[in-house]
């Protein structure tokens, strides 16, 4: 009997020990891009991944800023197998349309003008058809449920968006970040003083765009305004139904860790966020505030001879986004950063489909992204060194 009170402890002791030494895994989540829809492409795009994902998991393991900032060994450890999210085949139906459209002009046209169409139709189509609306949005739920799953395994995830893959991380977070306070809302969505008192007695916190529009409370209008139900018409079971969904449609609290584009063409199709009347950048702002807020991070890799990657922002201080973007960022953890400066050693034709087979000089661009992303904030040293330099090469490679 003795021996088996020792034994009990001993075993309880192993199982305590196993508990906390357990640790938090994280899931690397692949988005495609356009013209994966057919079995040799979307091969294509899953053998790289599979190639991909143990050498961008072995640079960040072996970088001593990560394992400073970000990947504390005691706590986080990044999963041996790709999570590959595959939207492709959704758009495959409507590309036949339009390939069949094609083949009708191949007899009336010039050879080189049919080749010319065929070839915009393979490499633009998926781009144009990801972003309208009624196509999109069911993409972001069904990512989400990814992310959810997870989750609800215990991982923390980063997403990794190809080419018009970055439309879908740029859409996923603007819809599905909770980033919206109502009691920071409640001017712009005009509650009712009724629906005011209930969200002080039973306060939902933060939610997000895609939960409004579930409760049937507000959505975001093609236009890019945020439409509201009139305040006489959102009743208490709207509010009931935005509280239950805020839990099924927004990104469950600490789940998402960051997001990496690259090969991204976001500025050459989003361009309209440049203008100033555009109502979505008001809300992109409170997005800004969380993702610097919360400790997220955002960065962009582009290859130099990648015709098809855009830089998406000038790399700028937290003092520079709050000027610019005229909000205050509390307490700051997370940044935001473009490294669009790598050579790839390709030619322009091949540069960017080329991520795969320079996985190693891909990699080793996204860990540089990350850690000059992190020091150009919060290293004071580094960043009087950017910023008293202003040649090109000190200002955007940062070496």
């Amino acid at each position: 009997m003795y021996m088996k009170k020792i034994f009990g402890i001993i075993l309880g002791l192993i199982l305590l020990q196993s508990v906390c030494l357990a640790q938090t895994g994280i899931s690397f989540v692949y988005i495609n891009g356009s013209n994966n829809n057919d079995e040799k492409m979307s091969n294509w795009y899953i053998e790289g991944v599979q190639k991909l994902h143990p050498v961008l998991k072995k640079k960040f393991e072996k970088s001593k800023d990560i394992k400073k900032i970000f990947l504390n060994t005691s706590e986080y450890k990044i999963n041996e197998n790709p999570v590959i999210f595959f939207w492709g085949d959704k758009s495959k139906r409507d590309l036949e349309f339009v390939q069949k459209q094609l083949d009708i002009t191949k007899a009336l046209s010039p050879t080189l003008a049919y080749k010319v169409r065929s070839m915009l139709t393979a490499y633009l189509h998926d781009a144009i058809w990801v972003q309208k609306q009624h196509n999109m949005l069911p993409i972001l739920d069904e990512l989400n449920e990814t992310v959810k799953a997870e989750h609800i395994k215990g991982n923390k995830v980063i997403l990794y968006g190809y080419s018009a893959g970055t439309f879908v991380t740029y859409e996923y977070m603007f819809n599905k970040l909770p980033y919206i306070n109502l009691r920071n809302f409640t001017d712009t969505i005009e509650l009712s003083d009724n629906i005011k008192q209930l969200a002080q007695k039973d306060p939902i916190g933060n939610t997000c765009i895609s939960a409004l529009s579930k409760a049937k409370i507000g959505v975001v209008s093609e236009n890019g305004n945020l439409l509201f139900k009139p305040a006489n018409t959102i009743s208490e079971e709207n509010y009931i139904a935005l509280k239950e969904a805020t839990q099924t449609e927004c990104i469950p609290d600490d789940t998402l860790l960051g997001v990496v584009n690259f090969a991204s063409p976001l500025v050459l199709f989003y361009s309209d966020l440049a203008n100033p009347d555009y109502e979505i950048n008001s809300y992109n702002k409170y997005m800004l505030k969380y993702i610097m807020e919360k400790g997220l991070f955002f960065l962009t890799v582009n290859y130099r001879e990648d015709p098809l990657g855009f830089p998406s922002t000038k790399n700028l201080t937290i003092d520079e986004m709050e000027k610019r973007a005229n909000i205050e960022i509390t307490n700051p953890k997370g940044f935001i950063y473009d490294n669009s400066s790598v050579w790839s050693k390709r030619s322009v034709l091949f540069a960017h489909t080329s991520y795969w087979s320079t996985r190693g000089t891909f990699a080793k661009a996204v860990v540089k992204a990350f850690t000059n992303g992190y020091k150009l904030q919060y290293d004071k040293e580094f960043q009087e060194k950017v910023l008293k330099n202003h040649r090109s090469k000190i200002k955007f490679e940062m070496i």
